[in-house]
């Protein structure tokens, strides 16, 4: 999904473009084994789904028009979680998760998978959606947000995604990095500071080791690329 028109590149966070697809409007997705055994009735208590690649502001905002056209209750709606409150039919989660896909989301079952889209999500909200990233240790944050031991959690995470969580990390502040330099408020000082390296060399060798360029000289290329432009 893409941001709001508008919005930073903090919320400009896309779906891979496998995710971009049409479902004919008759094509509906029926139930799985697990959705029949586990949701055969309305769920008489609150209860909470969570949804992959849910990773934007816009993303949210579809989830919800969805949840309010099949008249379901919701309280908190997070990157890839919402709290349904009251029951869900299977019929209703069955009619969600073919109108979420149409929107290049999808309804997760699987427990397995499930926790890894919350690790990665707990990650994007971290990094992209907080003013400053936790003055703790990332195995400490991630440990506390899903009340799992983070051996546990990383093990499942490199088995199933074949990348160490560090990895995922690592790769998501160098975005975040290429985009605050792109907008050019913040000092690579203040970069630094805000995405908690321990220093402004630990965060160029990173980018560098990354991206095979320092980060002055990938701010440089942009704005040269911006006056080519401009000459035109």
């Amino acid at each position: 999904m893409y941001a709001e028109d508008g919005e930073k590149a903090s919320h400009n966070v896309l779906l891979p473009p496998e995710r971009f697809y049409t479902l004919k409007e008759t094509q509906v997705l029926r139930p799985t084994p697990d959705e029949q055994r586990n949701f055969p009735h309305a769920t008489p208590r609150d209860v909470k789904i969570y949804i992959k690649y849910m990773v934007s502001i816009r993303c949210k905002m579809v989830v919800k028009a969805e949840l309010d056209k099949l008249g379901l209750l919701y309280g908190a709606v997070d990157l890839g979680e919402v709290e349904i409150k009251g029951k869900i039919t299977a019929a209703q989660r069955v009619k969600l998760k073919t109108e979420l896909a149409r929107s290049g989301l999808e309804l997760m079952d699987d427990k397995r998978a499930v926790l890894i889209e919350r690790i990665k999500n707990v990650i994007v909200e971290m990094v992209h959606y907080s003013d400053e990233v936790p003055r703790v240790k990332n195995s400490e944050y991630i440990s506390i947000k899903l009340n799992h031991d983070y051996t546990y959690l990383a093990n499942i995470f490199s088995e199933t995604t074949g990348a160490t969580i560090e990895h995922f990390i690592i790769a998501h502040k160098i975005e975040r990095v290429k985009e605050l330099l792109l907008y050019d408020e913040l000092t690579l000082t203040e970069i630094a500071y805000r995405l908690n390296y321990s220093s402004v060399a630990h965060l160029s060798n990173q980018f560098k080791k990354v991206t095979g360029l320092t980060p002055t000289f990938f701010k440089h290329l942009k704005y040269k690329k911006r006056k080519v432009l401009e000459s035109f």
